[in-house]
């Protein structure tokens, strides 16, 4: 097991993340997949939060990410969350009239220590095909 580490702590912290947009619309297509991409790769690098794997479904995201538990799971999937749907609807104006807000207000987090890690990798990389 590799571990991180900061002033204070050691840690192997990855968790499994996964959120929809409102209603389970299907609107991460078109150029919006490529973006939130890009924006969760920007966002997760400022936070110094490792981003093991990542895919983006027309209905919902799946990521597999290293945070720091000083900084904490709920502070980063709110950053993301609120940075990609402020950019996203900015940059791609037809979003605001499908939806009221991007995103639900919930998501999934799952620590990621009764599964190998190998066996979460390969059901996100999978995503596509199913």
């Amino acid at each position: 097991m590799r571990c991180k580490s900061n002033r204070n702590v050691v840690y192997s912290c990855k968790y499994h993340v996964v959120w929809c947009p409102k209603y389970r619309r299907p609107v991460l297509v078109n150029g919006v997949d490529g973006r939130l991409k890009d924006i969760i790769r920007e966002t997760c690098a400022e936070i110094h939060a490792e981003l093991i794997e990542m895919e983006v479904m027309p209905d919902h995201a799946h990521l597999l990410v290293e945070v720091d538990p000083q900084y904490g799971i709920h502070r980063a999937v709110r950053l993301i969350k609120g940075r990609s749907s402020r950019l996203l609807r900015d940059e791609y104006p037809w979003l605001k009239s499908r939806l009221p807000t991007l995103w639900t207000n919930s998501y999934f987090v799952s620590t990621v220590g009764g599964a190998p890690l190998k066996t979460v990798r390969q059901y996100i990389e999978n995503q596509k095909h199913v």
